[in-house]
């Protein structure tokens, strides 16, 4: 297998240049896809490798059973001597073996097929996590979850199965031809011959199915995109009395959808029709050949069914290289959607960098905009968050309050300036590598589905049952325990069960166990009552060792804050 892999990156990359459409501009080189579909098979050269031994063996067992047809006919009918039933015999072993090497298959692709969808899907969203974040998502979570689902599919099924798959149709197209062409030379080239004209139409073809394939992919995606908005926002759409209009987007999407598989399979069915005529056609003249030998006596009839046998097994594996032309066109199609998925640079890697207790913030005259912004959302700013301190950051919506975390946060950085996180004797420019050092608890309801206990984890994997019963005893959230199941109770999807602000003292819990000297609360008591919110504050200020940011409206919350920092909006 080792020796067929050079020969056949490099076939493969001459085969994608080919399929390229002239008339489109690609986004990534050729050179990039292959080297991406490369070493994605390297990934996944065990199941290949597999795929491809069991596929050979098919081969031969395939030639050895024609073989046996043909001993096992002749001897019946005394043309050559031999045993019948050690003829048949022989034939059901290769039938066993048949059986067998199919078995292997269904074992190979069920569980290491899997195996290897999954290893993708991990590897594809751990690049993903530990990417740049520039304060806009580039592409709806539908899309994304399409692309990680459909075209993972696709580019592990062609680089662990059609690829070996080939080798082997190509060993089946060799052999049977040699094995004819010792029977009948004349015979063997005529049927070959035909092959080469209809290669020569699969430009045309790979033109037009490149184009089609890409609009069913992306309508694809639209649709999915539709159903999991819609999901998600259930509860806002039958309060506004939104079904009809979603219902009929989803409609309008999948019209859509359909329309271009309409084209596309149209396409193909012409295209395959004008292909299966061209092999019908060389299997009647094989037919013909062999039924005008037999009369003359020049051929046996075990001979005869040999020749039609061999004729199948060269137009099969011919029929099966011309499929492989959609199958290239469809994973190129998915390498560059999933290529897409990697387009953003990764983050900083490296070692957590922790910072001595307690630790401070310091703003030193940032200045940061959107990409798609035409005034700084945060302009020349300095501000410094001391260690041990508690502040109330304040402003209207849309002054830059949330970009103000997230700059804290190193989601993003400053084009001017820097955010310095310093502590009694060490200062450094703040980076992902600092992360370590703090704690966030968004606005809104921010629970995973899974339990309570599930959700306080993600904070402490390694939590004791009594460091989270404090937690949730200093968040305010005791009333944990008094459900059916406790700290064991299920939440459905986005806190599904609680209310908000019983799901807000569970968020804050689960950041208290992470315990970090910085803590963010951005909106975090917005649905908590006043005598509640006061015996939170309290409880997380009582110990005075960390240094805190309050995202705030209320005025309770203020009162607790030793320094403020207003920010107001940027018109300029």
């Amino acid at each position: 297998m080792t020796a067929l892999v050079s020969p056949l990156r490099n076939g493969l990359g001459w085969l994608l240049l080919k399929l390229r459409p002239s008339a489109t501009q690609p986004r990534y080189d050729i050179a990039d896809i292959v080297g991406w579909l490369w070493r994605a098979w390297r990934a996944n050269r065990l199941q290949a490798t597999l795929n491809a031994v069991i596929g050979l063996g098919d081969v031969a067992v395939s030639l050895g059973q024609v073989w046996a047809v043909k001993h096992a006919i002749d001897v019946a009918a005394g043309t050559v001597p031999g045993s019948i039933l050690l003829s048949v015999g022989l034939f059901g072993l290769l039938i066993l073996a048949d059986f067998a090497l199919s078995i292997s298959s269904i074992w190979v692709r069920n569980l290491l097929g899997i195996k290897a969808q999954n290893r993708m899907q991990r590897e594809l969203l751990d690049r993903m996590l530990r990417s740049e974040w520039h304060g806009r998502e580039a592409r709806h979570s539908g899309d994304v979850l399409n692309r990680l689902e459909t075209d993972v599919n696709v580019v592990v099924n062609f680089l662990a199965e059609t690829i070996p798959s080939t080798l082997s149709v190509l060993a089946m197209f060799i052999g049977a031809f040699l094995y004819l062409f010792s029977m009948d030379r004349l015979l063997a080239i005529i049927v070959v011959a035909i092959i080469p004209v209809f290669i020569l139409l699969s430009k045309v073809y790979v033109r037009q199915m490149r184009k089609l394939t890409r609009k069913v992919r992306d309508s694809d995606s639209k649709v999915q995109s539709v159903l999991q908005e819609t999901i998600q926002n259930r509860m806002l759409i039958k309060t506004l009395e939104g079904d009809s209009t979603m219902v009929g987007k989803l409609g309008s999407t999948q019209t859509e959808l359909r329309q271009h598989v309409t084209k596309r399979t149209a396409f193909s069915v012409v295209s395959n029709l004008i292909l299966n005529v061209g092999f019908s056609a060389g299997y009647l003249v094989a037919f013909l050949w062999a039924a005008i030998r037999m009369s003359e006596h020049t051929l046996t009839f075990g001979g005869m069914t040999a020749f039609l046998q061999l004729v199948n097994k060269i137009q099969g594996p011919a029929r099966n290289l011309t499929k492989l032309v959609p199958a290239f066109v469809s994973v190129l199609t998915s390498a560059e959607r999933l290529m897409e998925l990697e387009d953003e640079p990764l983050e900083e890697q490296g070692e957590p960098l922790y910072m001595g207790k307690p630790c401070g913030i310091r703003l030193e005259n940032i200045t940061y905009a959107y990409d798609d912004s035409s005034h700084n959302v945060v302009d020349n700013m300095y501000f410094d968050f001391k260690p041990g301190t508690c502040t109330a950051v304040l402003g209207e919506t849309g002054g830059g309050k949330t970009t103000i975390v997230r700059l804290i946060l190193a989601l993003l950085r400053p084009q001017q300036g820097q955010v310095v996180i310093y502590d009694g004797s060490n200062a450094s420019t703040i980076t992902p590598r600092h992360r370590c050092n703090l704690v966030y608890v968004p606005q809104g309801n921010t629970l995973m589905s899974g339990t309570i206990r599930d959700n306080l984890l993600l904070g402490k994997p390694d939590a004791t049952e009594a460091e989270m019963a404090e937690a949730l005893d200093k968040s305010c959230a005791g009333f944990v325990y008094e459900l059916p199941d406790g700290i064991d109770t299920t939440c459905s999807e986005k806190g599904g069960g609680l209310s908000e602000g019983q799901a807000q003292r569970i968020a804050i819990a689960r950041a208290l166990l992470r315990n970090r000297p910085i803590m963010i609360f951005d909106e975090s008591t917005s649905a908590l009552d006043t005598d509640t919110e006061r015996d939170l504050l309290r409880n997380i200020l009582s110990d005075n060792d960390k240094t805190i940011i309050f995202v705030t409206h209320r005025q309770a919350v203020v009162e607790y804050c030793h320094q403020t920092l207003r920010v107001d909006r940027n018109v300029n």
